[in-house]
């Protein structure tokens, strides 16, 4: 989300501990957007990394599996997370996923690409603010990214939880990152200051 100081994309890259990582661009979201996919490229050939990424709307014979599993970082990138669930799950990578992350794989993403991983949140690929019920679940709650930037996104997370429509969660601001450590949040990492990672409950808002 911000190409001139990619601050949270160099934190990713480090994470893995090795030298020009395998990072696999997942652009789903978007419909296997090109320009965005060219941004990819752009971003992390200059972060001395080794990008790549799986086209599922344009699927060539590649294995799947085989290409996941190679990767040191799996990033998916935002745009419509339920179409991202649905095509996912017609090509068995939901599967496959969950196998990488079972493996050490670091998993990561923006915006859909990071509401992907949890069991819900909230998400405008309906047509409006509304919950989604059925991600993944690789990371148990639910998510809302876009906090600081998108109230009607806050109101919806609030409700929803507040009618236990969905499980209490994390919301994160735009230059806000969350790490996760088997399964629980680890260290929040930052680009921008005052950028915040919170945890929702129905009782209220409190610093992650």
């Amino acid at each position: 989300m911000e190409p001139e100081h990619p601050v949270i994309d160099e934190w990713i890259l480090g994470l893995t501990g090795v030298a020009r990582p395998r990072v696999c661009f997942v652009p789903t979201a978007s419909g296997d957007a090109d320009g965005y996919v060219q941004r990819f490229y752009t971003a992390f050939e200059a972060m001395d990394a080794r990008p790549s990424h799986l086209s599922l709307f344009r699927r060539t014979g590649a294995d799947l599996r085989e290409l996941v599993l190679r990767q040191h970082v799996i990033y998916v990138g935002g745009g419509n997370t339920p179409n991202l669930l649905a095509v996912w799950r017609v090509h068995g990578l939901d599967v496959i996923l969950r196998e990488a992350y079972a493996r050490g794989v670091l998993l990561a993403g923006i915006s859909a690409g990071a509401l992907c991983w949890f069991e819900g949140g909230v998400t405008d690929g309906f047509g409006g603010y509304a919950p989604l019920c059925d991600g993944l679940g690789l990371l148990r709650g639910s998510f809302c990214p876009h906090w600081d930037g998108e109230p009607e996104r806050q109101e919806v997370f609030h409700r929803a939880i507040a009618q236990r429509v969905l499980p209490e969660g994390i919301a994160a601001d735009d230059g806000a990152a969350v790490r996760f450590v088997d399964g629980a949040p680890a260290e929040v990492h930052r680009s921008r200051p005052g950028a915040r990672a919170l945890r929702i409950t129905a009782g209220g808002v409190a610093p992650l």
